[in-house]
């Protein structure tokens, strides 16, 4: 039997935030650019469209000075229930974000399927790592924009 070939990283995260507030937290530059990226990580946006087939276009600034450029389309936005994003610059990748309610939370189900085999595993461990960092940031952001 052939081994199935996997060009895909995933990861869930339980947030303790509506889906309205974390699907907000996409939603608004602002927010967005605090907590895209690992840890330390900075963000410019030089072009956000948050509708469907609209440009994203930012710098992302690692903590060691270098500068990352980033190019993405939203390809499906479902507000409060899922995103896809495409990164259409090297590496490619499709990064699919579903969000469930949870008992007042939010399960976040992360899925960045790359264009093959061979560069997912080239990905896997810093991806993997990044994206725990991101979602890190993001839970720390709904835990300050939160009104009771």
């Amino acid at each position: 039997m052939k081994e199935q070939l996997d060009c895909s990283v995933q990861t869930e995260r339980l947030l303790n935030a509506s889906p309205q507030e974390v699907y907000s937290a996409f939603e608004d530059p602002a927010l967005l650019a605090q907590w895209w990226g690992p840890e330390g990580f900075t963000n410019t946006f030089s072009q956000f469209e948050f509708v469907p087939e609209g440009r994203w276009v930012f710098t992302m600034h690692a903590p060691n000075g270098a500068n990352y450029l980033n190019d993405s389309i939203f390809r499906e936005l479902v507000p409060n229930e899922r995103l896809v994003i495409e990164h259409i610059v090297m590496p490619w990748f499709r990064l699919t974000v579903t969000l469930s309610p949870s008992e007042n939370k939010t399960l976040l189900h992360w899925h960045q399927e790359f264009e093959n085999p061979t560069v997912a595993a080239a990905m896997r461990e810093l991806s993997t790592t990044a994206n725990e960092q991101v979602l890190d940031r993001l839970g720390s952001i709904l835990t300050k924009t939160q009104t009771y």
